[in-house]
């Protein structure tokens, strides 16, 4: 790709996207990875959707992560080109690599919570709520933070189900999957995070629904 063909697709990404709903997606991008890196990955606990797919797949299929992840993200993503449009992709761009960008960062510093591996319940919930509130307002902005995303809000303009079940109906199907190598007891605690976290997306995204109707009347 020629520097000209860079910028031409730079300033096509930037079109549509103003200062505030790029700071918006950054601290999104910002308090999702924050939480996972702190939370999630000191206590173990797994995720749905295309996360928890790609460990079913190494686990079972011996598919390195770094091979079958791109995959799946490319594939979640093309079905919402199809149906969601190019004006998500666009914005998913900026999102997704922010969320990578953030992870990189995260990981220069030791971590800034306590432990919460003898507490799985606090960390549960606790780590849903982080990426809850982080994915929620990049969502919010119209993008998402990786195929999961991706995948659910496709779902959910397909079927027209709440954003929240779109999630959990991801989210549980492969957690179902993943009962074939992983103790019931953690993936119980796994349950517990990717509800907090669905139903803490799903009302951000209808609290911009709702001032979208307020301004309109």
């Amino acid at each position: 790709m020629t520097d000209k063909r860079i910028r031409i697709f730079l300033r096509r990404i930037a079109e549509g996207l103003t200062c505030k709903k790029i700071a918006l997606i950054m601290l999104g991008a910002a308090v999702c990875s924050f939480g996972i890196h702190n939370i999630h990955q000191q206590t173990g606990i797994t995720e749905g959707g295309v996360i928890g797919l790609m460990l079913l797949c190494e686990h079972w299929l011996g598919i390195s992560p770094a091979v079958i992840t791109p995959v799946l993200d490319i594939f979640c993503y093309m079905l919402a080109f199809r149906y969601l449009g190019g004006g998500f992709i666009k914005i998913s761009v900026v999102s997704t690599l922010s969320v990578s960008l953030f992870y990189k960062l995260w990981e220069f510093f030791p971590h800034m919570l306590p432990d919460l591996s003898a507490y799985p319940l606090a960390a549960s919930v606790c780590g849903g709520a982080f990426v809850g509130v982080g994915v929620g307002l990049i969502v919010r902005q119209g993008g998402s933070s990786g195929g999961d995303d991706a995948l659910a809000l496709t779902i959910s303009k397909l079927t027209h189900w709440r954003l929240s079940r779109a999630y959990m109906f991801t989210d549980f199907a492969v957690l179902g999957l993943s009962l074939t190598y992983i103790p019931f007891s953690r993936i119980a605690f796994s349950v517990i995070t990717v509800t907090v976290s669905s139903f803490i997306i799903d009302r951000v995204q209808v609290f911009k629904l709702r001032n979208a109707c307020l301004k309109e009347k």
